[in-house]
């Protein structure tokens, strides 16, 4: 494998000294719609081949969590059943982003210029742009478009600048001072950057700061809808690809927890192969480039953006083909376990106990070395965050209950009415509305990655991102159980202020079921990202130690011949029970709970609830990395204005 490197950053090499000027910078994927590479076919074919070989050795590793996953499910089945914990009703929309459009300017082309464009973010947070309007409007196709995941959003020109100063002095080792470049200094008034660690940078500029800060808001929205695909799904194989990603991870040596799985299936094994490239690609390629400082380093971005590419098509192109393969072992997986769950599920609980007793000592001396002395700071920390967080979302839907209030008894107009329900059902996907709530978890970004840093974890976004699906998911469920309560209370028989009166209890109903579910939410949350930071910890810790335990238990699981079952996946099992004992007890601490206990699958369910996604397999997107397309879902449940005699019917 080290050959095969040396050859493709050479031929990768050569390809960006010999071959500049192909790609235009910062035209995204596409430009004029044709694709744009600095590589020939010959070298996309070999960073496919990378590629391929990722598959080989990761695919064993998700078919196993695959069968993993199959019996966790008819565990859960067969097991004790839990009282329904949620009281809101499930908001049957799926997560989406307003369509956001408008003209902007952008730094494009040989040589670098400001150039006006038509914009326009698609509601699968894909973001499109045009020479003009009338292009898009007559449904032509644009000039560049780019998926927005993993990317960052900057709105500092100092910042963005200084970023590029970083990249070349980190990545080139060049500390020159050059001539300074026009394009790049002079100041740019309503910057909106997007920076990406593996693909070209792309720089526009709004009009004015109202179109800055409405162009932010709706970037961010992509940034987040895009990021977080996978881990919204409730499919059993989305939980399974994540596992496997994970896993594979860890047997290449990576423990440390990042925000590699950011993004579709196929994004995310394209991000873990540009990780594993970058370093060799850096040290080969970087001193081939020409031009020197901020030039040097777009030259680099550029160079990004054709290898991932490639890689992208070849992760797309192999996930497509396993699919099939996916679907028959899912359908024999179910047929041949179910049968056997029950002796399995024996078999594996008799495992984990000798396995418990075997590393029982270890195991207590790094938890009670690492772990405690930084659990109840961590975990208060995460409760602020997410009861703030829930504060908000409590005020904005117990103001827009009053303004729907206010307007019944004020205005006996029926249009008015329906404008403003209208708007109280929207107000999940009001990025203007919502940044309120979003606000409260940046705010406790610094604090929680010091926290977090010394286990190793560095997905900060990713944990970000969560909270901010949770505010989002929370709210969508209320305003949908309000909605429905509504219209089942009023008739036509009352006037504006009776109806007033019954808004305001079933207010009072819909909030306390809110508070219930926010309490549950929450310690799903704390749970899950309690996991998240401390597990890879802990099985980088006792990686020495407890790991040469394991084929001592091989014998009793290979006996099953089920995939389901290996002594890996037992072992992390009795890792992460251990821990939740510890996270449940801090819980408890501070929350004066003794109800925080639940399955271990319930701690990690992930906020968004979407019946019918999968995890957005490149087979079921005919190779488009991009997440399905938001449906409408089921509408809110109508509530019908006032009729002229002052009444509201149902």
């Amino acid at each position: 494998r080290p050959e095969r490197k040396e050859v493709l950053q050479s031929r990768v090499t050569r390809a960006v000294v010999a071959g500049r000027g192909r790609g235009a910078p910062g035209d995204g994927s596409r430009m004029g719609g044709r694709p744009s590479s600095p590589l020939d076919k010959q070298q996309q074919q070999h960073l496919r081949d990378q590629m391929d070989t990722l598959l080989r050795n990761f695919l064993p590793c998700y078919r196993g969590q695959l069968a993993a996953s199959v019996l966790r499910q008819i565990s859960r089945e067969l097991g004790p059943q839990e009282p329904a914990g949620s009281q809101l009703l499930r908001s049957k929309k799926l997560p989406r982003v307003r369509e956001h459009r408008g003209p902007l300017t952008q730094l494009r082309g040989h040589p670098l210029q400001w150039q006006p464009i038509f914009c326009v973010l698609r509601g699968d947070g894909r973001l499109e742009w045009f020479s003009h309007k009338e292009e898009y409007e007559n449904g032509n196709r644009p000039l560049g478009s780019t998926a927005l995941t993993g990317y960052t959003l900057l709105t500092s020109q100092r910042e963005y600048l200084h970023l590029l100063d970083a990249l070349c002095s980190a990545s080139l080792g060049d500390n020159t001072q050059e001539e300074p470049d026009s394009l790049l200094e002079v100041p740019v008034r309503f910057p909106l950057f997007l920076q990406h660690p593996f693909r070209r940078h792309l720089c526009f500029s709004a009009a004015t700061r109202e179109a800055q800060h409405a162009w932010r808001l709706a970037l961010q929205g992509g940034i987040r809808l895009r990021g977080t695909v996978l881990q919204r799904s409730q499919a059993p194989a989305a939980r399974a690809f994540l596992d496997a990603v994970r896993l594979y991870r860890q047997h290449q040596g990576h423990f440390d927890g990042d925000d590699v799985t950011l993004g579709s299936d196929a994004e995310v094994l394209t991000a873990v192969l540009m990780r594993e490239q970058l370093p060799t690609l850096r040290a080969q390629t970087l001193p081939g480039l020409q031009g020197a400082g901020r030039a040097r380093a777009w030259a680099w971005t550029e160079l990004l953006e054709a290898v991932h590419a490639a890689v992208l098509a070849g992760a797309s192109a192999g996930l497509r083909a396993f699919q099939p393969e996916k679907d028959d072992l899912l359908a024999s997986l179910e047929k041949t376990i179910r049968p056997d769950a029950d002796q399995l599920l024996r078999l594996r609980a008799s495992v984990a106990g000798r396995m418990r007793t075997d590393i029982k000592g270890p195991l207590e001396l790094c938890l009670r070395r690492h772990v405690d002395p930084q659990l109840p700071r961590l975990a208060q920390t995460l409760l602020d965050t997410v009861e703030a967080l829930l504060e908000v979302v409590r005020t904005l839907l117990a103001q827009g209950v009053d303004r729907l209030s206010g307007h019944l008894r004020q205005s006996p107009s029926g249009t008015r009415l329906r404008r403003e329900v209208h708007s109280f059902g929207e107000m999940p996907w009001d990025l203007a509305l919502m940044q309120a709530c979003y606000r409260e978890t940046e705010r406790s970004r610094g604090r929680l990655g010091q926290l977090a840093a010394p286990f190793g974890f560095l997905g900060m976004q990713s944990l970000l991102f969560a909270a901010q699906d949770l505010a989002q998911q929370l709210m969508a469920d209320a305003v949908a159980t309000f909605l429905q309560l509504a219209d089942q209370c009023l008739t036509t028989a009352l006037n504006c202020d009776q109806a007033a009166q019954r808004l305001e209890r079933v207010r009072g109903r819909m909030l306390k079921k809110f508070e219930s579910d926010g309490r549950l939410t929450q310690r799903r949350f704390i749970r899950s990202w309690g996991l998240c930071i401390f597990l890879p910890f802990v099985l980088r810790q006792l990686e020495p130690s407890c790991r040469k335990e394991l084929p001592e238990f091989e014998g009793d699981v290979l006996a099953m011949g089920s995939q389901a079952l290996t002594t890996e996946g037992i072992y992390e099992d009795v890792i992460r029970g251990c821990l939740l004992q510890r996270i449940d007890r801090e819980l408890e601490k501070a929350l004066g709970a003794s109800d925080v206990s639940c399955t271990l699958d319930g701690c990690l369910e992930v906020p968004w609830e979407q019946e019918e996604a999968d995890e957005e397999t490149e087979a079921e997107r005919g190779g488009a990395a991009c997440p399905r397309q938001p449906g409408s879902g089921a509408q809110i449940q109508p509530l019908c204005p006032p009729l002229s005699r002052g009444t509201l019917h149902s």
